[in-house]
């Protein structure tokens, strides 16, 4: 018989009990499945449950499923308790919200992306933030959006760093002064995330890691003389 994690569960239907226990079943095939089954048949009652597991999910594509079965909620039940739990003290759970508040793209949500949950001290919390963000953004914030991304660049290893990028490159042109002012920093670290990230500006295609080491080369040698 398969071991379950038991999940908070006040409903009396046999089947949603069933699920309930499924969702934090040991196998994760079966907590897939579970998901599945309730993103199938979306029922507004079983929104906690599905947010109590995202806090703690450790696979990610059960809690990609996860967010995907809390999508098809109606947003009026599900968006105010995921901005609740933007305030979680779990990383997991703050992350998660924001991925999903990301999903469903409901800009109610954007007074809740807070400056500390862009400047989070967890890398996963800050790269979701910051994708959350540039979704969320309303017209004339973009700007001042800018500039709390731009004041990170430097942040983290390679993929962190990637992830500000894309997100800076993703709010467009109105980035330009933010990263004229990175590629005047003091630190050549932040000199080099900023000049790379022009660079993916102005040509997307542009892989990351060359940009990064063009950048590089550019404040080391300065730019190639113009013949």
């Amino acid at each position: 018989m398969q071991e379950v994690v038991p999940i908070n569960s006040t409903h009396g239907n046999p089947q949603v009990t069933h699920l309930l226990d499924a969702l934090g079943a040991e196998n994760s095939s079966t907590r897939l499945q579970a998901a599945l089954a309730v993103g199938t048949h979306p029922d507004p009652g079983l929104v906690d449950a599905l947010l109590e597991r995202c806090a703690i999910e450790p696979n990610f594509f059960v809690r990609d499923m996860l967010t995907w079965a809390l999508t098809r909620i109606p947003s009026e039940i599900t968006v105010p308790r995921l901005r609740a739990e933007l305030r979680s003290e779990r990383a997991q759970a703050r992350s998660q919200a924001l991925h999903t508040l990301s999903k469903i793209g409901d800009g109610s949500a954007w007074p809740d992306i807070t400056r500390s949950l862009l400047h989070d001290a967890d890398d996963e919390v800050a790269r979701s933030a910051w994708r959350a963000a540039v979704i969320l953004v309303p017209d004339g914030e973009q700007k001042g959006l800018a500039a709390q991304l731009a004041a990170q660049l430097g942040r983290g290893e390679r993929d962190v760093q990637l992830s500000l990028s894309r997100a800076l490159v993703a709010l467009g042109d109105v980035i330009e002064p933010a990263l004229q002012a990175g590629m005047a920093s003091d630190d050549p670290t932040v000199r080099a995330h900023a000049r790379a990230t022009e660079l993916l500006l102005r040509d997307p295609e542009v892989g990351f890691d060359s940009a990064l080491d063009e950048a590089k080369r550019i404040f080391a040698l300065g730019p190639e003389p113009v013949e």
